[in-house]
């Protein structure tokens, strides 16, 4: 059945599973009896995989162009096409709502982004949370599978921090030649094959195990308390980073503090794709704790909750010792949990997060948020922002440059890996903050000509573009709704949420004029 799929185009691939999964939501609906919503994700089911067939048909039999930057224009297209089928049955479930709100739901869903225009989650059937718990597991799988299957071997989306000379593929910043997307001798027949059969390969290998681990978080945390349909989706989005809860977040289930402790374990996997994969370069065949992006994410989480937490531990010490300690470890754990949500740009917000708030101190908390998403998690993980590897790049051509202002002679050790990384991995992660920052300016004036303020123009860019809508809830000073947007301001969301999952540097890739001419 995969190896089918994997020799359909991707866009059409991708349709045959998301109309295979609309019956999941009609089945759900037809037990608890909503027929309604039933019949129409039933209906799209059936319209939508007629269409899928007939398309199959029709590209079948057609010679395959090696050519992995169509594979990348065809995940441009599949995150804004996509949601267009996605959202007609959300949009015929639902009703009392615009297409143009459906589209921006699914784009929010499939990119992980999260960012929902439903706040009241009663307005919605189960059967429809169910749905969205569905599109944004789904985008977490694609991102767990394209990046080394696609951006990769084109030395992009975080891997050209580590693409070492004649391995940079033929993306924006590297040379002609297809790069290997992973090392050793069953992988390396890989380096010649077609991007399809590399797409086929990692989806074999990485869907299950994406899917056991969305199993046994389920399971954990519907015996930590949770209803069988609230664990389903508080599963899936922390698998995916996607933040989609039916009941408005993590503290409204059942689950309690022991549910948070079982999804901080799980958002591991947003880190560093060390916690899921080994097929990746030769510096991920070392232990786990040994990878950059792990030291990094566990400082970033470490020194934040410190900071935060020790601001106004000895004022509020004074107060009441006994009473104070209780409530000094409670917010220590919402500070830990929710630092550790949203640089993973899952935006999970613990239940203690409100007295860790006044525990802190501080009435900028989030500006604090607004920089862990940007920062973001690991390569080839769900997670957005920047990414921890560009971030430990850059941190490492800084140490080597004041080191050299005191040595100017001096050498830098650490072997070749590590010098590349210095070097010319630096000067690439620099040029993707660099368009980073262009980005956040382009779609802050977008979003300013569109009517909206300084301060939600900014925090809306960057939900989009990291990938993590529950910002607009806790980084403003006060929430921003996303259903009160709009037609200009949701579009030009969705086309941040779009850019933000493909990255800037992947678009600007596609305007490399050596695309068209093939």
């Amino acid at each position: 059945m995969l190896a089918a799929l994997a020799r359909l185009p991707l866009l059409v691939a991708m349709m045959a599973v998301s109309a295979a999964l609309m019956l999941i939501p009609a089945a759900h609906a037809a037990v608890v009896q909503d027929f309604h919503v039933a019949r129409a994700f039933l209906y799209s089911a059936l319209v939508f995989g007629f269409l899928t067939l007939f398309l199959a048909i029709a590209t079948a039999g057609r010679p395959e162009v090696e050519d992995p930057r169509r594979h990348l224009l065809s995940l441009l297209g599949l995150f804004s096409g996509l949601p267009l089928m996605l959202a007609v049955p959300f949009h015929q479930a639902v009703l009392d709502t615009s297409f143009l709100n459906a589209y921006v739901e699914m784009v929010s869903g499939l990119t992980t982004t999260g960012a929902t225009l439903f706040e009241n989650p009663g307005r919605l059937a189960p059967s429809v949370h169910l749905w969205r718990g569905i599109v944004g597991w789904l985008g977490g799988l694609i991102m767990w599978v394209a990046p080394v299957a696609i951006l990769a071997p084109m030395a992009l989306g975080g891997f050209e921090v580590q693409a070492a000379p004649g391995e940079e593929g033929s993306g924006l910043l590297g040379g002609n030649a297809p790069a290997a997307a992973a090392s050793g001798a069953a992988l390396r027949a890989m380096e010649v094959a077609h991007t399809s059969a590399r797409l086929g390969l990692y989806t074999r290998r990485l869907a299950p195990l994406y899917a056991g681990l969305t199993l046994l978080l389920w399971i954990g945390l519907f015996l930590a308390g949770d209803s069988p349909l609230v664990a389903l989706i508080h599963a899936m989005s922390t698998m995916s980073t996607s933040g989609i809860s039916p009941v408005g977040g993590l503290g409204e289930g059942g689950a309690g503090l022991a549910g948070e402790a079982m999804v901080a374990v799980f958002l591991v996997f947003a880190i560093s794709r060390l916690a899921f994969s080994r097929d990746g370069r030769r510096v991920e065949r070392g232990r786990f704790f040994s990878d950059p992006e792990v030291r990094l994410g566990l400082v970033i989480v470490g020194l934040v909750t410190v900071v935060l937490f020790l601001r106004h531990w000895i004022g509020a010490y004074e107060v009441d010792e006994e009473a104070n300690l209780a409530a000094g470890i409670g917010a220590l754990w919402g500070t830990a949990f929710t630092v550790l949500s949203f640089l993973t740009t899952a935006g999970f917000v613990s239940a203690e997060w409100v007295s860790a708030q006044g525990w802190s101190g501080l009435e900028s908390q989030g500006l604090v948020l607004l920089g862990l998403a940007l920062i973001g998690g690991g390569v080839a993980t769900t997670a957005g922002g920047a990414k921890l590897l560009r971030v430990y790049a850059l941190y490492q051509h800084s140490l080597r440059e004041l080191g050299r202002l005191v040595l100017p002679s001096a050498v830098g050790g650490a072997g070749r890996l590590a010098r590349h990384i210095r070097s010319r991995g630096a000067f690439r992660a620099w040029i993707f903050f660099m368009l980073t920052a262009l980005s956040v300016a382009g779609f802050m004036i977008a979003f300013s000509l569109a009517g909206e303020g300084f301060e939600t123009s900014m925090i809306l860019t960057l939900a989009g573009l990291t990938t993590t809508g529950p910002l607009a809830q806790w980084a403003a000073a006060e929430p921003i709704s996303y259903a009160l947007l709009g037609t200009g301001p949701k579009l030009i969301l969705s086309a941040a949420m779009i850019a933000g999952r493909l990255e800037t540097l992947a678009i600007v890739a596609l305007l490399n004029p050596e695309l068209w001419r093939r």
